[in-house]
């Protein structure tokens, strides 16, 4: 069974993990300029020789990096931070407090998994001055993802770590890559838009420029697949390339009879011969 992510993300892939383990062909190496929760990459480990895992939020990747390097050490440390007297609203605001205010690596790390599980619905998500201002969430009893935790320390030998935006992490991509990228989604309405994951939003300029290093990638030799909301300006954006359409229930909803299903996409980039694609 496919690993499972140990942070809870806003629009994590773990739902459409049968779907991309079909739509994702093999390669050498797997290129994922959002990485996110790491669930695509967690669950198609084994089809790559190698995995570059990138984020603009260098918190996500910092902590990522340090369970790489030290897996149960680190997880204790962690699991420290889970108990009924931290569940609470007064100590969830002082540890937020205390992740905006340090720069030790180790306790910010350890914080941002603490966050996570504490905070509402999952959501990373900073103000512009680079703060993290998540509400409290006021779970019962959260989870401490030991087990995922280890998982992800075992999957990530030969994965690569880099705080990038997706413009750097693609600009390599060439023949036997195979690239993914699950960029904050466009809106299905003007009022529904949430592009929080760092200080600074993921416009529609950025959408038109993500689709722009996707040809390029393409042309190079790179297979690339995007994931999105389908609406006429997705469709719009990606046009030229071969869109398969899904009905994804919804994860970010605030309350759980909300959660209904919504209208995604997968785009593919793939300029080969058609020789070729049978292949992969």
């Amino acid at each position: 069974m496919p690993s499972k992510p140990f942070l809870k993300w806003p629009g994590s892939k773990s739902r459409l993990a049968n779907e991309l383990r079909h739509a994702l062909p093999g390669g050498r190496r797997l290129i994922e300029p959002f990485v996110g929760s790491g669930a695509v990459f967690l669950a198609n480990a084994h089809r790559y020789t190698s995995i570059i895992a990138a984020d603009i939020n260098p918190d996500l990747i910092a902590l990522y990096t340090l369970l790489q390097a030290e897996g149960e050490k680190f997880i204790d440390e962690c699991a420290a931070l889970f108990s009924t007297h931290t569940n609470r609203e007064d100590s969830y605001y002082r540890l937020r407090d205390e992740f905006n205010a340090t720069t030790e690596p180790r306790r910010r790390a350890a914080l941002f998994v603490y966050l996570n599980r504490h905070g509402f619905n999952g959501l990373c998500r900073y103000n512009r001055a680079g703060e993290f201002n998540v509400s409290f969430g006021r779970h019962t009893r959260p989870h401490f993802p030991r087990a995922e935790m280890l998982d992800f320390h075992r999957l990530t030998r030969r994965v690569q770590f880099r705080v990038a935006d997706f413009r750097s992490s693609m600009a390599e991509a060439g023949p036997g890559d195979v690239v993914y990228c699950d960029p904050p989604y466009v809106p299905l309405t003007p009022t529904a838009s949430f592009t929080g994951y760092a200080s600074e939003p993921f416009t529609l300029d950025e959408q038109r420029a993500l689709v722009d290093e996707a040809r390029d990638a393409a042309q190079r030799g790179a297979i690339v697949l995007l994931s999105n909301h389908d609406t006429p300006e997705t469709r719009a954006l990606y046009a030229g390339a071969h869109i398969r359409a899904l009905q994804v229930r919804r994860s970010i909803a605030a309350s759980a009879h909300s959660r209904g299903l919504v209208p995604e996409l997968i785009a593919t980039f793939d300029v080969r011969p058609a020789s070729q694609r049978a292949v992969a």
